[in-house]
């Protein structure tokens, strides 16, 4: 229900004024005053709770109950017919003559109101490596560098600061166990890419992970010939996605977005410094206490125990 902002009862509170006048005997007067509406407005309500009970106290549509001139039915099927073909608004509305708002009417009825609409959505391709290591996924997320509490946190807009520049989180998730490891780096160039790349093989290679396959979208560290030469050396086969479809590295991308809302953006930090010192406790607690949905409500400590456990 979505009462206007003056409104001065909302249904349940009109029903309580018309039980009082019908069922405790009220009076009318009495029970407008105590609703703090009108007298006139009172007896509305009766009237309307007579006519037809309860439901009758809600707020009817302000659309009319007819309208004067309909759009014809063959009219909207030309209508959605051309809009199929790939046309705009306004070209179908030249074409037929019409008005460009009648017809973006018709559209959004329709569904049609954005070409986007026409094309199919593509099917939801979910899968999931069986053993630690036969594939991690590696994305880097931008992050705001810190040196004083902005207007942001303090609401003073005097407080504005321009020119901080950018620290780069660098993160690498293992697609059977969720297992994360996570850095924050002055940059996003193919070096500290590939820095990142040889320490996350150690970290993995120290809990028990040999990782065969490393996943990363086509930025252009990913692309350079020193981030290829490394996974070669390191015997891990590189996999890139397909351009313009970030869903293809989505543990990759679903964890950075849990730990934008579970660790850099989950309270005001008073700079960077205070924000990378929060990182290492909350990536343990991920790893080792936080349930995750995508594996039963596991940790990817205990999921990765599990897998190893399987296998043996």
């Amino acid at each position: 229900m979505n009462v206007h902002k003056n409104a001065r009862l909302t249904p349940q509170g009109r029903l309580l004024m018309v039980r009082r006048i019908e069922e405790q005997g009220w009076a009318v007067a009495a029970a407008a005053e105590a609703a703090g509406l009108s007298v006139r407005r009172a007896y509305e309500w009766r009237r309307r709770y007579r006519t037809g009970g309860e439901r009758m106290l809600h707020d009817r549509s302000s659309a009319p109950v007819r309208c004067r001139n309909p759009v014809p039915a063959e009219r909207i099927a030309e209508i959605e017919r051309l809009r199929r073909a790939r046309l705009t608004g306004p070209q179908i509305a030249a074409q037929l003559g019409m008005p460009q708002s009648t017809v973006g009417l018709v559209l959004r009825r329709l569904g049609l109101g954005r070409l986007a609409a026409l094309e199919p959505k593509p099917p939801v391709v979910r899968y999931e490596h069986e053993r630690p290591g036969d594939m991690i996924h590696l994305d880097i997320k931008k992050l705001g560098r810190i040196v004083q509490p902005s207007h942001r946190v303090t609401g003073n807009r005097r407080d504005s600061v321009r020119g901080a520049g950018w620290e780069y989180l660098h993160v690498a998730i293992d697609d059977a166990s969720r297992l994360a490891y996570t850095e924050i780096l002055p940059n996003e160039r193919k070096e500290s890419a590939t820095g990142f790349l040889i320490r996350a093989l150690c970290w993995f290679e120290r809990h028990g992970v040999t990782v065969a396959r490393v996943m990363t979208d086509n930025g252009s560290a990913y692309r350079s010939k020193l981030f290829r030469e490394t996974c070669d050396a390191a015997e891990a086969r590189h996999v890139r996605t397909k351009p313009y479809t970030p869903r293809t590295n989505g543990k990759a991308e679903r964890f950075i977005q849990t730990s934008l809302r579970e660790w850099a953006y989950a309270k005001p930090y008073q700079t960077s410094e205070h924000r990378n010192q929060a990182m290492p406790p909350w990536i343990d607690t991920y790893n080792l206490s936080r349930p995750h949905a995508g594996i039963a409500g596991q940790t990817p400590w205990v999921r990765l125990n599990n897998l190893f456990a399987n296998d043996s």
